[in-house]
């Protein structure tokens, strides 16, 4: 398992405690939590992109009841 070292100034190492004790997580378990986040977050954003570029070119749109009888639902 690899260490990372993250270099804080005082203020934000309070406020990344106080987070985690709120938490009730360590502050690595903080850290981590935070950064899948943040790529999480940056991977839907670029997903959303490419759907509203697809819609663009084919606006077409299906109504619920369209769905449920194609679907038997």
């Amino acid at each position: 398992m690899a260490v990372v070292s993250v270099r804080t100034n005082e203020e934000e190492t309070k406020l990344f405690k106080s987070y985690a004790s709120l938490h009730g997580i360590s502050m690595s378990e903080a850290y981590k939590r935070a950064l899948l986040e943040k790529i999480e977050d940056e991977f839907d954003a670029a997903e959303m992109a490419e759907e509203v570029e697809k819609f663009d070119k084919n606006p077409k749109t299906h109504s619920l009841d369209e769905l449920r009888k194609t679907y038997g639902l």
